[in-house]
């Protein structure tokens, strides 16, 4: 099975040479703790922790999973002692409010932690993962009382929280949702209804399990203006925060998963259960998008954990494993034959996980350091703030979900390949990984859904393009800052500057037609996707690029010259192989919808 070694030369390479991290806290309220130092020693603490004791959990949870009895889940052997340890650490506290027991410290060090926890073994990581929208939730929109009665233990890790949203006849759609809350006169709810595909909905490592549920109440409007969101605990908690009384929701089954098999997936029944408003009446989708969009990120941050963890897998395997001689001679004459890696297609396959890995943590990083502006802005108070950076968010975030994890999945898919048949055998560990990812492209909104948000929600009716011409100019400025520079780099500037212009045609042209042609923007939405994902991550490659030759060069870098020399040709390789892929999508995004939509349904197949 593949070792798991934390990436952290390139985690550190990013945080305090790319994306300068230290004048980024040093900008913040809650920023002047994270210090180098500080943020260092949390590196190298959960690295340990995710090296030494939960990579070596992920294969045998994989294979024992979850058990069933008469309602009660028990996790795979290893899990409950690695929870106790998380929460002893503190981790999950590592970026809420003091007030509640936590460190204060800014949102992405929880990302950062997330990533190595998620590479290391993704199904325990949906344990305390699906907690985290939970307490978001609760911070944003929750009264003080539920504030002070939830999260302590929330932000401890003592309790853990979920999401309830899908239910048997509709996921996607909530317009459907059935669950109905009635009011008591004591204030409080009575919750009926079914919940299912509820990750984390029932375990044995927390002593209490908060639920986030979506429900009607009785005069509510038809649709999804007529949701509520509420807080409905296994437990009821007590006055003094302590679970008390058992409250009559129950998991009636959990699912039997194609990967993730570690994480619990479960069917709740609530049977009038107990719960409390959380924010307004018939405004619980407005609430629970602050707990999908945490998610969203959480889900492309997957993306890249298996990205890294098959890279790392196909990598070692690829220098030990022998077969034939490289096509330009022998490479290892004292062998009987040369290692997988000096064959060109099999460096092809390496370099792109490389390339996936490597982008895509820098989207992530990136991201995340609005995601830190963003969660600043409700600590103080200031609410246009706030809105500032969530629509800015807003536009990454389905292009992080949807593009990550499909990336995410092809990287697992090629460590499979470089094994061969060996890639396809349980013991070690690679189709493992690939059964694991492809939950990432469903869940969450499936990337039909990521598409339909960036191109309908977010450019076209949100901001009329405006949001891919801010980011396009971002990537201008380091275009003409290196357009007539010699070799990669230059080479890479004049493509980004190309690609900036063409992305704003793109979205102009689709905008123009879509007037006359309704079908357009759902025909054009993942090719749109995914073209705006290739040449985000082509951005963000060569940024890294630029940055490591100007380390490099003048020899005032953290790294060794081999590591920066291997940031430019990773970024290179890219922009030759990978990139052109782009070209594709645009053509196709542009494609009129006649050949789609001409056929009759009953066409479609003939008996």
């Amino acid at each position: 099975m593949p070792t798991y070694k934390a990436p952290l030369r390139d985690m550190r390479f990013l945080i305090n040479e790319v994306l300068d991290y230290p004048a980024h806290y040093a900008g913040l309220s809650n920023g002047g703790e994270a210090t180098p130092d500080m943020v260092n020693a949390i590196l190298e603490g959960a690295a340990t922790w995710c090296e030494e004791v939960l990579a070596p959990i992920n294969l045998s949870g994989d294979q024992e999973g979850c058990h069933f009895n008469a309602g009660e889940v028990t996790t795979p052997t290893g899990f409950k002692e690695a929870y106790r340890q998380f929460v002893d650490g503190g981790w999950q506290g590592l970026s809420f409010p003091t007030e509640y027991g936590g460190q204060g410290l800014p949102t992405s060090l929880s990302l950062f932690r997330t990533e190595m926890m998620g590479a290391a073994n993704w199904s325990f990581n949906m344990y305390p993962g699906l907690s985290l929208g939970c307490i978001n939730t609760l911070l944003r929109y929750g009264t003080e009382a539920q504030k002070s009665l939830y999260l302590p233990s929330l932000v401890s890790g003592e309790w853990t929280g979920t999401m309830c949203l899908t239910e048997p006849q509709c996921g996607t759609d909530l317009a459907q949702v059935k669950t109905r809350a009635v009011p008591q006169p004591d204030g409080s709810y009575k919750l009926t209804g079914t919940k299912m595909f509820i990750s984390a909905g029932e375990h044995d490592l927390a002593g209490n399990i908060v639920h986030i549920v979506l429900a009607r109440l009785p005069d509510a409007p038809a649709g999804t203006r007529g949701i509520s969101l509420f807080v409905v605990p296994k437990f009821r908690v007590a006055k003094d925060g302590s679970a008390g009384q058992r409250n009559t929701v129950s998991c009636g089954s959990i699912e039997h998963k194609m990967g993730i098999r570690g994480s619990a997936t479960a069917v709740l029944n609530f049977d009038e259960a107990t719960g409390h408003l959380i924010f307004e009446p018939n405004k619980g989708l407005e609430a629970m998008f602050t707990y999908m969009n945490t998610a969203r990120i959480g889900i492309a941050i997957q993306g890249v954990a298996h990205a890294e963890a098959s890279f790392q897998g196909a990598l070692a395997y690829a220098k030990d494993r022998r077969s034939m001689r490289a096509l330009s001679g022998k490479k290892e004459p004292e062998a009987n034959a040369d290692a997988l890696i000096w064959h060109a297609d099999v460096r092809r396959m390496l370099l792109t996980q490389k390339a996936i890995a490597e982008g895509g943590r820098a989207m992530i990083y990136a991201a995340a350091q609005t995601a830190d502006l963003m969660f600043n802005a409700t600590l103080e108070n200031d609410q246009a703030s706030y809105d500032h950076y969530d629509n800015q968010l807003g536009f990454y975030t389905p292009i992080l979900k949807g593009f990550l994890t499909e990336m995410g999945l092809e990287a697992a898919n090629i460590g499979m390949q470089v094994f061969g048949g060996h890639g396809y055998i349980h013991e070690h560990g690679m189709e493992q990984i690939a059964r694991d990812a492809r939950i990432s492209t469903l869940y969450e909104g499936t990337t039909g859904i990521q598409a339909l948000d960036l191109l309908g929600r977010k450019v076209l009716i949100g901001t009329k393009g405006k949001c891919v011409r801010e980011f396009t100019r971002i990537m201008l400025r380091l275009a003409r800052a290196n357009l007539f520079a010699r070799g990669p780099i230059g080479t890479m500037a004049r493509s980004i500057m190309k690609r900036a212009m063409e992305w704003n045609m793109l979205t102009l042209r689709i905008m123009l037609r879509a007037g006359k042609d309704r079908d357009l923007v759902g025909s054009a939405s993942v090719d749109y996707l995914m073209y705006s994902g290739y040449v985000m991550m082509g951005y963000f490659l060569a940024l890294q690029a630029e940055k490591a030759q100007t380390l490099m060069l003048s020899g005032k870098g953290a790294e060794s010259v081999d590591f920066y020399r291997a940031k430019i040709q990773t970024a290179a390789f890219y922009f030759d192989r990978v990139l052109p892929r782009a070209d594709a999508h645009r053509k196709s995004a542009l494609a009129p919808t006649h050949s789609l939509m001409q056929m009759d349904n009953g066409s479609f197949a003939f008996a």
